[in-house]
């Protein structure tokens, strides 16, 4: 995994996130098992990790996660776009949509793998027409 650590590090975040760190930190291995040259982005002001392609993270991410008080969102930058056979996405924006994650057991379930590769393949195919 390729690492951009201008605006902050994974480390960072996690040390914010309390006790959600361990599903941050679970999301992480999930997208190095699934994306192994992901680029990684962290904001330290934003407390976010998004992952994605090469090129601005609004354009090339697909993913990003956010710790809050008793969860962490998941969130797809083009969430509106994927398939959702379990009915998990949640949000109503032009093109946004994020699960809410709750156990690192919830966020190395199944359908949300099958998230992750529908928003990466998404991804793909639209920065490689």
């Amino acid at each position: 995994m390729q690492t951009d650590g201008r605006l902050g590090s994974f480390e960072e975040v996690i040390a914010e996130a309390g006790g959600l760190a361990p599903i941050l930190t679970a999301l992480r291995g999930l997208i190095e098992e699934l994306h192994p040259d992901a680029v990684e982005t962290a904001s330290r002001k934003e407390q976010t990790v998004s992952w994605g392609f090469p090129g601005s993270r609004m354009t090339a991410g697909y993913a990003y996660a956010r710790a809050f008080r008793f969860h962490v969102n998941l969130g797809f930058f083009q969430g509106v776009h994927l398939p959702d056979p379990a009915g998990l996405l949640e949000g109503s924006g032009k093109a946004l949509r994020h699960v809410k994650l709750r156990s690192p057991e919830e966020a190395l379930a199944p359908a949300i793998r099958a998230l992750l590769i529908a928003a990466r393949d998404e991804r793909a195919a639209a920065l490689n027409p």
